[in-house]
């Protein structure tokens, strides 16, 4: 991890510990810069991302201007490279023992990996293409585990946890879809619904009752 600085500094001994500790917690991705808030040069540099080295200007501006809301951590905030890379940035400033700025610590994040794996990631989650709907049309274990799995997401919570008017209701939907029609389709929907072959015959037998009947 390559860091450039003035080690005499006394801002930058007593910060470096915590500077380097960011780095090393996020690199390569991420550079960290401690600035002189009073000089409004840069002191050091972790894992330099650009040409800047200590001595270069900071350009921070006003420090008296940055909103109070943000306390002495501003951002996340957007910024941009000359390459073309996104960074995610956040800004602290640093105070002495009067309370004054003394320091500005800057992390900047390369976005870059987060957003190839989120690419990644999407790519994975999003079908390519149309399901070939003959290859399915005689699967009626496909279209239980469908059923059963919309069901699931639509009301958000895991399959155990279904309540007995949740069982009827998806039980209904498996009816009038034909499924129980199919030979050894209760141990299939049993299963699906992670209970038992006995509890799906009681609730059918509940469901198809006369007095169940709208």
């Amino acid at each position: 991890m390559e860091m450039v600085g003035d080690d005499a500094d006394p801002r930058v001994r007593a910060w470096s510990p915590a500077c380097r500790a960011v780095a090393a917690l996020l690199g390569p991705y991420a550079e960290v810069v401690l600035h002189d808030a009073r000089r409004d040069v840069v002191l050091a540099v972790w894992n330099p991302m650009t040409a800047r080295r200590p001595g270069d200007p900071s350009l921070l501006g006003e420090l008296d201007r940055l909103e109070a809301a943000g306390g002495d951590v501003h951002g996340p905030y957007e910024k941009l490279l000359a390459d073309g890379r996104r960074l995610s940035s956040v800004s602290a400033v640093l105070r002495d023992g009067d309370g004054e700025p003394a320091a500005v610590m800057c992390v900047n994040l390369d976005r870059t990996p987060l957003e190839r794996a989120a690419a990644v990631l999407t790519a994975f989650a999003a079908p390519s293409a149309p399901r070939p709907e003959p290859l399915f049309e005689q699967d009626w274990t496909e279209r239980v585990h469908e059923i059963v799995g919309s069901f699931v997401r639509a009301r958000g919570r895991a399959v155990e946890r279904l309540g007995r008017d949740d069982r009827l209701a998806v039980l209904r939907e498996l009816d009038q879809a034909g499924v129980f029609a199919m030979r050894r389709a209760v141990p299939v929907v049993a299963g699906a619904l992670r209970t038992s072959r006995s509890t799906v015959y009681a609730l059918l037998a509940e469901l198809r009752s006369p007095r169940s009947a709208p």
